[in-house]
């Protein structure tokens, strides 16, 4: 078997230097999340594998370029290069913070553009008919059955991540302001965030705490096959698993978690949320990101500018 090395949880060929080593693991080591650290420690072992292969050249902006266009000849997606390219400007300024990197050069890698996307990635939506399909699935005669149904409810009615969801403790379930919402729950970067919980998902919750006898600690535990409790809260991937359970169970193979999470955003803009609402709901940094959850377009038909109420005189 190949030996492999790691870093953070990303499996590298270990033909790096030294220096290099040095170098993932201090970008790695800033990182908060498990999957970023993963992510990052593959791509630049990608690209210092590449390096090794051009015979080491003198690291500059020109390089990154050529790197940047052998990729593209790989016929690698838009995203995909540019999350390689943000591993690399992350190793530019950790390099430059600890005396590796000049800062001329330093600026140089940072300064390398990234792909733009060509046309706008949909993802999947299912449909307010579909999502109800989804929630009435679980067969409610099991414990896991319950516990489903609570999971897909969190999902689809609060838009949280599956990591999230892991992670739900039944502590993050507060009243506030006369309602119910997950409070504090911690996403990426480590981002904190409250978010509004509809009533038919606490009674999802609390219908799974009731069977399940449960109190306190996380919200989503582990059944086995003869449908008994087994006590650990449930993996990222386990999320994965059921939900792709339940894709091929009602014929919507390809739905994933992140895909609910769209869904939970899409519906509620048709049904009337405001954008800026839903992306504090969603926890994400640019109204942008959620404008693509939503798949929303310009409409020249129907324009804001339509609806200001103004005219000029004469």
């Amino acid at each position: 078997m190949e030996n492999t090395e790691n870093f953070g949880t990303a499996l590298v060929k270990p033909n790096l230097t030294a220096d290099e080593r040095k170098i993932i693991n201090l970008v790695i080591d800033g990182l908060p999340s498990e999957n970023s650290r993963r992510a990052y420690g593959r791509h630049l072992a990608e690209f210092f594998a590449w390096h090794a292969s051009e015979n080491r050249p003198e690291l500059n902006k020109a390089l990154i370029n050529r790197y940047v266009k052998n990729l593209r000849a790989a016929k690698l997606s838009s995203a995909t290069i540019n999350q390689k390219l943000s591993a690399i400007r992350k190793l530019a300024t950790e390099a430059e913070d600890n005396g590796l990197l000049d800062a001329r050069i330093a600026n140089g890698l940072r300064a390398v553009k990234g792909v733009p996307f060509r046309g706008r990635r949909t993802g999947n939506w299912l449909t307010k008919e579909e999502a109800q399909k989804w929630l009435n699935a679980p067969d409610l005669k099991t414990l896991k059955g319950v516990r489903d149904r609570a999971l897909l409810a969190i999902l689809l009615g609060c838009g949280l991540r599956r990591a999230e969801a892991s992670i739900l403790s039944f502590s993050h379930i507060e009243q506030r302001e006369g309602r119910w919402a997950i409070v504090d729950i911690v996403g990426k970067r480590d981002k904190m965030r409250t978010v509004p919980m509809p009533s038919w998902a606490k009674a999802a919750v609390d219908a799974w705490k009731a069977v399940a006898h449960l109190d306190d600690g996380f919200v989503f535990r582990r059944v086995n096959k003869g449908d008994k409790l087994m006590g650990d809260s449930i993996t990222p991937q386990a999320i994965r698993d059921i939900v792709a359970g339940y894709a091929e169970k009602l014929e919507n193979q390809g739905i994933a978690p992140h895909d609910l999470r769209r869904t939970f955003a899409k519906l509620a803009h048709k049904g009337g949320s405001t954008i800026d609402q839903i992306q504090l709901s969603l926890g994400h940094d640019s109204i942008q990101t959620t404008e693509k959850y939503l798949g929303v377009e310009q409409d020249l038909h129907d324009a804001p500018c339509d609806h200001l109420g103004l005219r000029i005189g004469g």
